[in-house]
């Protein structure tokens, strides 16, 4: 018998790295989804099959669930990885992204979730691994909006984890910091096209927007997709996976100096970095 995984979002970065390394076990039966069948045609030749799959149109993720479970009867183990980071102050942000981004990032996670679930209960066993951030664990100015779609992924993660615990599903997060990606490109432009060039977070938005670029320059701040792939594969072939695994030494930092010091103490650190 071999694990069947359906993982999202495989067109590029995490999602397509965890694609690669998981593929290439001979014990694992790798389904790599995208909207853009065409963007993963390639991942076929590593051992991978593909599927057209978007995260938020309701049809594409049922066709997608049942084509898996036609031929295997359930889905073993889904990577929820599929997601995006938009940028811009609270006050200015375009709603209408804002719920394009929560449509992805947390109702599409969700709905897909629900759909694999009836199958993993009925083989008494699962796993669904969710790809958050440690944005999910603190928050930078500039990407509340983002933040706060991470963080509805924990608060899901944790209830689903304790209520599927009886049927046999593991449920893991996987928060990485950051990523050298498109992630980090696709934020800053939605970062400046929000900002007003005669606004008030005009400065504001300039700095965390340098900030960013440091950053996602900085190979001692950014890993590659491959670090996260990894764990990714940790989190699936644990016996017993934690129910947690923060990527990067640089996030583990940030994360347990938010939580030890308190929340004034961490808007300074982000104050002196976003000044």
């Amino acid at each position: 018998m071999t694990t069947t995984v359906l993982i999202t979002g495989t067109s590029s970065g995490i999602g397509r790295a965890t694609a690669r390394r998981l593929a290439r076990r001979p014990d694992f039966t790798v389904y790599a989804t995208a909207r853009n069948v065409d963007a993963i045609a390639d991942l076929a030749d590593t051992g991978a099959r593909v599927l057209p799959l978007d995260v938020t149109d309701e049809e594409s993720m049922r066709a997608a669930v049942t084509a898996v479970e036609a031929t295997h009867g359930q889905v073993d183990v889904l990577v929820n990885n599929a997601g995006y980071g938009e940028y811009g102050p609270i006050e200015a942000a375009s709603m209408d992204r804002v719920r394009a981004q929560f449509e992805t990032n947390v109702f599409g996670l969700s709905r897909l979730t629900q759909l694999v679930l009836p199958g993993m209960r009925r083989a008494g066993r699962g796993r669904i691994v969710n790809v958050s951030s440690m944005g999910g664990r603190l928050v930078f100015p500039g990407g509340g909006y983002y933040h706060a779609s991470k963080y509805a992924v924990e608060a899901i993660s944790d209830a689903l984890r304790q209520e599927v615990r009886p049927f046999g599903v593991d449920v893991v997060l996987v928060e990485p910091g950051l990523i050298r990606t498109g992630f980090g490109t696709v934020a800053a432009e939605s970062l400046g096209s929000g900002a007003d060039p005669h606004g008030p977070y005009r400065e504001m938005t300039a700095a965390i927007d340098a900030a960013m670029a440091r950053g996602y320059a900085n190979p001692r701040l950014a890993a590659t997709p491959e670090t996260v792939a990894r764990v990714i594969e940790r989190a699936v072939t644990a016996r017993r996976p934690r129910t947690r695994y923060l990527v990067t030494a640089a996030a583990w930092a940030m994360v347990h100096t938010r939580r030890l010091f308190g929340a004034r103490v961490f808007d300074t650190v982000a104050r002196l970095q976003f000044r």
